[in-house]
């Protein structure tokens, strides 16, 4: 595995830029300089990440969410890419 993050990933199984080996290894996301632990989906290139709002849930049991436009800094959280 590389030693940067995905451009693109997202923490739902049903989407096409779920990577498990990457979310395994632990992704860490600063968005505006500040750390975010509520983020679903993040895009590097297009510059926004997707936040899930509180508690709440839409009715097939998927988090509900908001798009937020900023820089956004993914990061390896595990820095021992050995397995």
């Amino acid at each position: 595995m590389t030693d940067t993050p995905p451009d693109r990933l997202s923490v739902n199984p049903k989407s096409p830029w779920f990577d498990e080996a990457a979310l395994e290894r632990g992704v860490g996301i600063r968005f505006k300089g500040a750390e975010k632990t509520n983020v679903e989906e993040y895009c590097v290139s297009e510059g926004w990440v997707r936040l899930s709002v509180g508690k709440s849930v839409d009715r097939h049991g998927n988090p509900l969410t908001m798009k937020v436009n900023g820089p956004v800094e993914p990061y390896f959280r595990d820095d021992s890419g050995e397995a």
